[in-house]
């Protein structure tokens, strides 16, 4: 008797773990083909296309340096010299354009030389800033991509892989849009700014004042170092966290 109720229990022990493997098998793959979001990862794709935004927006803008004609004015109390100063076209800078506004307040910009002449950009600061910023621009482009195809690839050891490729593309963006941004002053003692700001000279604006764009660009990379952040933590299942430098 005790033999039979031994069977009896092993028998259906052996129908209730194949039961449960059955089961653990098909309620497993539910939520592997059902991908969900993971917070920090929504909210850095959202950031990094933001920052792919403003990053663009601010290299393409002209106002980098902006000459302050009121503060010319201002140091030429003479009427004779402030109507010399007056007919003087108000003129900003930026890393490829140039703009100026008449005596009739029409705004033009142009392109330095025109487009293709890269070489006529007037300081070899300007032209490596140029070279810097845009590739470090086009760098985090790429990284965005990469993070936004991380929202359609599975939790795994892929989707580990993609955030981690895509934070070390960000960091790179960051320290080659900061250099970019480091050395853009150097070209304030150029010919040609000088024939509008004064007497400016590297790091220094002069008559001329540091304009809205390329404090944004600034903004814009502070802000980028925090995406490498948000890519370690990125992945949908981090059991443990994307393998980034240890400086983060």
């Amino acid at each position: 008797m005790p033999s039979l109720l031994r069977r009896e229990r092993k028998e259906k022990a052996v129908e209730a773990a194949e039961f449960g493997v059955d089961v653990g098998v098909e309620l497993g793959s539910v939520p592997a083909a059902a991908t969900m979001f993971s917070c920090v990862g929504c909210f850095w794709v959202l950031l990094s296309t933001a920052l792919v935004a403003v990053c663009s927006f601010s290299y393409m803008s002209p106002a980098w340096i902006v000459a302050d004609q009121s503060r010319n004015n201002h140091h030429h109390p003479h009427p004779h010299r402030r109507h010399h100063s007056d007919s003087k076209d108000s003129v900003s800078f930026g890393l490829l354009w140039h703009c100026s506004e008449s005596l009739d307040h029409m705004y033009r910009c142009y392109t330095f030389g025109g487009v293709g002449k890269f070489t006529e950009i007037p300081s070899s600061s300007w032209q490596t800033s140029a070279v810097l910023c845009s590739g470090g621009c086009a760098l985090l482009a790429v990284s965005s991509l990469l993070a936004i195809v991380t929202i359609f690839v599975p939790s795994g050891a892929w989707e580990r892989k993609v955030c981690t490729l895509a934070g070390y593309m960000q960091m790179a963006s960051v320290f080659i849009m900061a250099a970019g941004l480091l050395v853009y002053p150097f070209g304030l003692n150029s010919s040609v700014v000088r024939s509008f700001c004064g007497n400016s000279d590297i790091y220094y604006a002069g008559d001329c004042q540091i304009g809205w764009g390329y404090m944004l660009a600034i903004v814009g990379v502070m802000l980028t170092i925090f995406l490498p952040i948000f890519a370690k933590y990125a992945p949908k299942e981090h059991l443990s966290p994307t393998p980034l430098p240890t400086l983060l």
